[in-house]
């Protein structure tokens, strides 16, 4: 089957349309026709069937769709091989990184990374943890930086350091006056991240465990940098990690409670036996060096 057959099945797959695949890649709608005919005489079934103006897959291109990218993903981690160890310290690293720690170590990791390796670049993603590993998945990152979810067939995982997730408040909110406690902490409202996050799904538990309502969400921004200027300004409560006290933020103060510190591995995660650039091996070394304990 001729892999390039297969590049122009899978736009074709996306686009549901001849006429938009065509324009998309420069071709006419009957050579791109005379492609899927040929894939079609190889393995004996369709692939599309027509639906209105449009085309969808049939199960048996669904089937091809998922190889297709597979082979397509082992393909370009071929050539980004060669292409790495022909050009020695340089190369690209797609990295996802949670706020934190962006926030926090990227900083003065990138600095001892460029220092040795001065032509790397890095693609660096922002984002919450579930959507990084969803990029991860989809073979969009190498490396995600952040906490380490429960171990996954799909993935391996190493520990660089260890966090806390703590109830945080303004310095001199009226929480500190008050007895410290769960149901302390239902007497106000806070702002937390979405529900698909880690860090909301393991503090909603702990409410749970005690028979005891979820925290009453007044702001739930999509952006985790907001969250830290939201409880510095408000008597919002708010549920961050023990690095940003270290961080210069003299504004805001924990609330000391066992039930409610979260202790979560920090580290590196990434997609079971793919292939690592050496400069992604490089960046993960500096990790290591400078932050394993």
């Amino acid at each position: 089957m001729d892999y390039r057959d297969l590049k122009y099945f899978e736009v074709i797959a996306e686009e549901c349309h001849m006429g938009r695949a065509a324009e998309r890649l420069y071709k006419s709608q009957p050579a791109l026709t005379k492609c899927i005919h040929r894939i079609e005489e190889q393995l004996g079934a369709p692939l599309f069937a027509r639906v209105g103006r449009g085309i969808q897959l049939t199960s048996v291109g669904h089937a091809l769709l998922v190889r297709a990218r597979k082979l397509g993903q082992m393909m370009d981690d071929t050539t980004r091989e060669i292409s790495d160890y022909a050009s020695g310290k340089a190369g690209k690293i797609r990295l996802g990184c949670i706020p934190t720690l962006a926030e926090h170590i990227l900083p003065s990791v990138c600095e001892d990374l460029l220092a040795e390796a001065a032509n790397v670049t890095i693609e660096l993603k922002v984002a919450m943890n579930d959507a990084l590993h969803e990029g991860l998945r989809a073979g969009e990152l190498d490396i995600v930086l952040g906490p380490l979810l429960k171990t996954e067939e799909d993935f391996e995982t190493e520990v660089i350091i260890q966090d806390q997730m703590v109830v945080m408040a303004r310095a001199n909110h009226p929480i500190f006056k008050k007895k410290r406690s769960l149901r302390t902490l239902l007497e106000y409202h806070w702002v937390l991240p979405a529900e698909s996050v880690l860090s909301r799904q393991w503090l909603n538990n702990v409410f749970d465990r005690n028979h005891l309502p979820r925290p009453t969400v007044q702001i739930e921004p999509t952006v985790l940098n907001m969250i830290l200027p939201l409880i510095e300004r408000t008597n919002l409560l708010g549920f961050a990690s023990r690095l940003n006290f270290k961080s210069g933020h003299k504004e805001l103060k924990e609330f000391v409670l066992k039930e409610t510190t979260m202790h979560r591995p920090m580290g590196v995660t990434y997609r079971r036996g793919v292939y690592l650039s050496p400069a992604t091996q490089r960046l993960i070394a500096i990790l290591k060096r400078k932050y394993k304990s």
